[in-house]
């Protein structure tokens, strides 16, 4: 069973990570983060299934997090 959008929002927030929903259009995010290089934009609604390139875009950006510090 596929997580949810909001289960992959807590994670980049858990990371460190600043999620601005409101000067996104619709369902996206900018996600950012002082130590990765590039803003990152998520899409879906927060209840809906996550798509495996986000899941995928989840894991590297937290591997860069990681390999920063």
């Amino acid at each position: 069973m596929p997580r949810k959008i909001s289960e992959l929002i807590k994670d980049y927030i858990k990371a460190g990570a600043t999620v601005d929903e409101s000067s996104g259009k619709g369902s996206h995010r900018k996600i950012k983060h002082p130590n990765y290089p590039s803003m990152m934009i998520l899409s879906g609604k927060a209840g809906a299934d996550a798509k495996k390139y986000q899941e995928r875009d989840l894991k590297n950006f937290l591997t860069q997090i990681e390999n920063a510090d």
